[in-house]
């Protein structure tokens, strides 16, 4: 039940934090010419600040939600190998490999953020 609540709340954790980048991706509208170099100026700005608050927001919570995922993973192994001291070494490799692929998921939101900083 504690799992379900949890899953539910990074779940709204991304829609609010997904919600929030929406301004960074908006298209500014025409404007006439002397209003559209202020109107510029002031998007820019808006558009960069949009940028930083959406990947501090999402590196956040990818590295948020990788080290809960971590803990996971790590108790119940720990667990297993309590209960079961004979399969050690699988449990460890298991462990191990478990551990590779939630530090990728890691890593690739960090990749994705540098794109959003640097190309968009």
């Amino acid at each position: 039940m504690k799992q379900k609540k949890v899953c539910a709340l990074v779940l709204l954790t991304f829609l609010l934090a997904a919600l929030l980048a929406v301004p960074a991706l908006a298209a500014p509208m025409d404007m006439p010419a002397p209003e559209a170099v202020a109107a510029a100026a002031q998007s820019e700005g808006q558009l960069v600040a949009g940028k930083a608050i959406a990947c501090g927001i999402a590196i956040g919570l990818a590295a948020a939600g990788g080290a809960v995922a971590m803990g996971i993973a790590v108790a119940k192994s720990v667990g297993s190998i309590a209960r079961q001291p004979e399969v050690t070494g699988t449990i460890r490799t298991t462990l191990m490999l478990g551990l590779v692929f939630i530090e990728t998921a890691i890593i690739y939101s960090l990749l994705v953020v540098i794109l959003i900083i640097f190309v968009l």
